[in-house]
């Protein structure tokens, strides 16, 4: 009878062994002069971790390491330098002078409207100052995969700012709708992007516009995180502040409204309500999303 394989930590959904452990530690013996660094990218080089589009998962890699370092069950080298606090010391995005005179017209006359994604484009800058300046939440750098679109009308001027990035790893409303095991959500949660931003500018004043970027962006979504990051995405979420906003936009959109959230973080160990409750929306953007999404690889 297989011995039970001993589960010493688990890391994102990752169960890691002794044997898991073991490998690491003789990982670090055969190259004692490697840094923390290099010492991640062989153990992914050794494990096969590799993002769909073929980079290295070394910050995977490295997190994993530190979680066993912090437990005992391996021990790394001493880090050769500090890395910076980036919530401390990140720069605010500089401020961009704009033509801020009033757009108050049908979206008719402002088409033909252009759709840039400007992540790593040189209009990036241009976006991170729009978000920070006048989206009540500010801007932070969103996480993991990420994508970043504006909206610019037919004289040229930015009308709409929306960001994308990887979705939450537990959010019960939508679990339920999609109706996936926690196997398959392990596994398949790439396959589903969040919007954490979007921004009408102040001074825009369209009618209908706001659903009208929603439906384009949606609409083209899946290609262009197929063309960024190697796979596509078949289901997106938002969340919504009802006490601040009714959704309306996204619901002319034909966005789903899933439930709602429970008020809790993430790392949340006290079961209270420490945040605000939001609306939970989501939509589909393919038919089969629930088999593509509920299948295992």
């Amino acid at each position: 009878m297989p011995l039970e394989r001993k589960v010493l930590l688990k890391y994102r959904g990752r169960e890691m062994s002794e044997e898991d452990a073991s490998f690491i530690r003789e990982l670090i013996a055969r190259h004692p002069c490697a840094s923390r660094r290099r010492l991640s990218t062989l153990l992914c080089q050794a494990w096969g971790w590799r993002q769909p589009n073929g980079t290295l998962s070394d910050i995977l890699a490295r997190g994993l390491m530190l979680a066993l370092h912090r437990a005992g069950h391996i021990t790394l080298p001493p880090p050769r330098c500090m890395a910076a606090n980036n919530i401390v010391r990140r720069r605010q995005p500089a401020l961009v002078a704009l033509d801020t005179s009033p757009i108050n017209i049908p979206l008719a006359e402002l088409q033909p409207l252009e759709f840039i994604q400007v992540r790593r484009t040189h209009y990036e800058a241009l976006f991170d100052s729009l978000i920070h300046r006048y989206h009540y939440l500010g801007y932070t750098r969103p996480v993991g995969e990420h994508l970043k679109y504006l909206v610019i009308g037919r004289a040229g001027r930015p009308l709409a700012a929306l960001a994308l990035s990887s979705a939450p790893r537990h959010l019960g409303p939508r679990d339920r709708f999609i109706g996936w095991s926690a196997q398959a959500r392990r596994a398949n949660i790439r396959l589903v992007a969040y919007n954490p931003r979007f921004l009408i500018l102040p001074w825009v004043r369209v009618p209908h516009l706001a659903s009208h970027v929603l439906s384009r962006i949606t609409r083209g979504l899946a290609a262009d995180w197929q063309r960024v990051y190697g796979h596509p995405v078949h289901f997106v979420e938002t969340f919504v502040d009802s006490m601040r906003f009714k959704g309306i936009c996204y619901r002319a959109a034909n966005w789903v409204h899933l439930g709602r959230t429970t008020g809790r973080g993430k790392d949340d160990q006290t079961h209270k309500q420490n945040r605000p409750i939001k609306d939970v929306l989501g939509y589909p953007l393919v038919r089969q999303f629930r088999e593509l999404l509920c299948r295992m690889p």
